[in-house]
């Protein structure tokens, strides 16, 4: 990497730790943090591949938190429908 991108990432990360402390505490920067993180990251969208999973937690952590929102924890099928291929399959091949 080069001298900008470190100090990039750096800098990123120095945030990133920041709004860790910021979750903690339910900071009142944490807004003025998530902007900074996310302006980072739109200049320099390399970063995110950069980024360990223990940042981007945080960052999802803050987002959650600011706008209230959750995420789904796993999405169920209904149980009384078939599947399109299991349709299609009992049509038969005559039906198209």
């Amino acid at each position: 990497m080069s001298a900008p991108q470190d100090q990039t990432a750096y800098l990123l990360g120095e945030k990133v730790a920041e709004l860790s402390a910021a979750l903690l505490a339910r900071h009142p920067k944490m807004p003025t943090l998530l902007r900074e993180i996310h302006q980072t990251l739109s200049k320099y969208p390399e970063q995110v591949t950069l980024m360990s999973e223990d940042d981007i937690r945080a960052v999802v952590e803050g987002l959650k938190i600011q706008t209230g929102v959750e995420f789904a924890a796993t999405v169920t099928k209904p149980s009384g429908t078939k599947s399109l291929a299991a349709k299609i399959g009992k049509l038969g091949a005559d039906a198209f």
